[in-house]
């Protein structure tokens, strides 16, 4: 043993010694947290049926609400009310929802009119449908959103338990041709391992708005978004970040309540949203900020140290060996958490996202630091 450890210099031993280091890190990530999605059921709870608020803030989204509503306003449970908060709408929001409330009885909708005097943000219109609300249980997702199936509400309403306060859903986004639409599904499939993996090991930090539930008493015990009101975003990861708890926090992954959005066709309009979202994860708590930049520190760290050792170590069959077991470790987790979250065609350019999308998001997060942020709705 003393012979082989000769055998290395001072310099390459402590490359060595940090790559199994960083190796045992991503390894951890994926078994423990990552790994939950992929091997754990979504948790099955027995929740007494009870009313529920489905929220939906639009502004000028007549062409969504005209293909997505229907499905929301047809779900198959028992009592719910659906509120539509017109913002601002310049388009035909004001007409469909008009024709809509003439077909459906449970649709309610409220309007803000345009004040030049006074700039606001979704926030606005989140609070008014909140106040606006009958029930306890509020259910989010966004205009250009929709259930995957008529189960949407039900499932998730499984979840809305005496102690539960919160349930996080996954909203993933519509499959089209091309590798913008990869990346993009695969970026929102990655962010879902974190937050319910680490929901699931006892540590909430963030949900989606495209499909967060929650009840109307926290967010009144809370004082609403007063916090971070003066924030563009935040509306549903701030106020995660706030208020959840790991035993008042609850999971729901199975297809049933899954949503789908529309996504972005074009670079720049995805990098523009993405920029607006990564705002927000500065004013996280500390500890979720170290945990949620330690993952992409140590797998950048892990591929540099893998090609170097690659390169200069006469051991270099070890570091291709190391490289491909983390490999392999992914692909099985990703395979079946894909498969769980019911999006295809992904894992064979997951390699490739998975050397990219650090430095996308490192590039954006920089932009961020030195551009003046304007107070867009969404």
């Amino acid at each position: 043993m003393k012979e082989f450890l000769l055998s290395f210099s001072i310099e390459e031993l402590i490359l060595w010694i940090v790559l199994f280091l960083f190796f045992l890190i991503q390894v951890l990530y994926y078994l423990i947290v990552f790994g939950k999605v992929a091997f754990r059921k979504s948790p099955v709870e027995q929740a007494a049926p009870q009313p529920v608020s489905v929220i939906i803030c639009a502004r000028n989204e007549a062409e969504n609400l005209e293909a997505h509503l229907p499905i929301i306003m047809e779900q198959e449970y028992f009592d719910y009310e659906v509120i539509i908060v017109d913002d601002c709408s310049v388009d035909d929001t004001e007409d469909v929802l008009k024709r809509f409330k003439n077909i459906y009885p449970h649709l309610r909708s409220t309007a803000i009119k345009q004040d030049e005097k006074f700039v606001h943000g979704k926030k606005l219109a989140m609070t008014i449908g909140i106040k606006a609300a009958k029930n306890e249980w509020l259910l989010f997702t966004d205009a250009d959103c929709m259930p995957e199936n008529r189960q949407w509400i039900s499932t998730m309403q499984t979840h809305f338990t005496d102690n539960k306060n919160i349930v996080l859903g996954y909203g993933g986004y519509k499959s089209l041709k091309g590798f913008l639409n990869k990346l993009i599904r695969y970026d929102t499939f990655f962010i879902a391992l974190q937050y319910l993996g680490f929901a699931m090991t006892k540590m909430p930090y963030m949900g989606v708005g495209r499909n967060l539930a929650y009840r109307k008493s926290l967010f009144i015990k809370n004082k609403g978004f007063a916090s971070h009101a003066h924030l563009t975003s935040g509306d549903d990861d701030l106020f995660i970040n706030e208020v959840a708890q790991s035993a008042t926090t609850g999971v729901e992954f199975s297809v049933s309540a899954h949503t789908r959005s529309n996504p972005k066709t074009t670079f720049a309009n995805w990098a523009a949203q993405k920029k607006r979202h990564l705002t927000t994860s500065k004013y996280y708590k500390t500890s979720h900020k170290y945990m949620l930049a330690l993952e992409p520190f140590s797998r950048l760290v892990f591929w540099g140290l893998c090609i170097a050792l690659g390169i200069i170590s006469k051991y270099w069959y070890a570091a291709i060996g190391i490289f491909f077991l983390r490999i392999i470790i992914q692909q099985i987790i990703f395979a079946k958490a894909l498969k769980r979250l019911n999006e295809k065609q992904i894992l064979p350019l997951s390699v490739i996202f998975d050397i990219i999308l650090p430095f996308i998001n490192l590039n954006l997060y920089t932009i961020n630091l030195f551009t003046t942020k304007k107070n867009k709705w969404k």
